[in-house]
């Protein structure tokens, strides 16, 4: 005849009346505390937040990455995703300077002859007290703003060259992969009337020189220079709007 044995298990941590007796006579040791389990924590891995562009938009560019298997089942989140990380990739391909920044003569090999070769170095080579100079400065300055991927410097020409002829100035160097593009000398170059769209049109004569900074990839000379001449045509209709406001104000 088979024997079975039960075994009587309380609720944990439950004493009897007789062991509570012995306990207090000193027969039986103090009862053990209760197991408590530790409090829930979720795993690092593990994110509360809601999953939409918000929680997208906080993603570093490696994350976005490997969560790339991860939305299939939401096609909209996947398409934001693939957005938000070309946005990323771009903002950090496409270098920001978008003002003129004064070098020395010791700088001149870092900031220029070693700048990464997908940059167009605009070299302004002045002296103060020069009008020329401060012309074509005014036209280089608004360029640096609105082509913040180009890179604008500018040094006292004595200082890049020693001796350099004032009668030279300015003068403007055009640098790409530590090699001259293109020079050119005194403000006339730039035609009789110096504007910031006379400008950009000769620097991007031969070579896409002027970079806005939005464009994924590197523009070509074609596609820059249609940009330059739809900001001059805008610029040319607001000034001739300008005119026409003034005139009829003035009656």
């Amino acid at each position: 005849m088979a024997d079975y044995h039960f075994v009587y298990k309380d609720v944990e941590g439950s004493t009897t009346q007789w062991d509570d007796i012995q306990r207090k006579l000193g027969n039986l040791p103090p009862k053990p505390p209760a197991f408590k389990p530790d409090p829930f924590t979720p795993a690092e891995d593990e994110d509360p937040k809601p999953k939409d562009t918000n929680w997208i938009d906080s993603k570093t560019e490696e994350q976005l990455e490997d969560l790339e298997d991860d939305l299939d089942d939401n096609r909209f989140l996947e398409e934001y995703r693939r957005k938000r990380l070309a946005e990323m990739k771009n903002s950090v391909k496409v270098p920001k300077f978008g003002s003129i920044k004064h070098i020395s003569g010791s700088d001149f090999v870092r900031e220029v002859s070693q700048a990464p070769s997908d940059v167009w170095v605009v070299v302004i080579l002045y002296k103060d007290g020069y009008p020329e100079c401060g012309v074509l400065m005014q036209c280089m300055e608004e360029l640096a703003t609105m082509y913040p991927g180009t890179k604008f410097v500018k040094i006292i020409s004595t200082d890049c060259i020693p001796n350099y002829p004032d009668r030279n100035l300015p003068t403007v160097l055009v640098y790409n992969n530590g090699v001259v593009k293109a020079n050119y000398v005194g403000l006339y170059t730039f035609g009789r009337r110096c504007a910031p769209e006379g400008v950009a049109m000769v620097l991007c004569q031969s070579d896409p020189v002027l970079n806005d900074g939005q464009s994924e990839g590197e523009a070509s000379r074609e596609a820059v220079l249609e940009g330059v001449r739809r900001r001059f045509i805008e610029n040319v209709v607001a000034q001739h709007e300008n005119d026409d406001d003034d005139g009829y104000s003035s009656d």
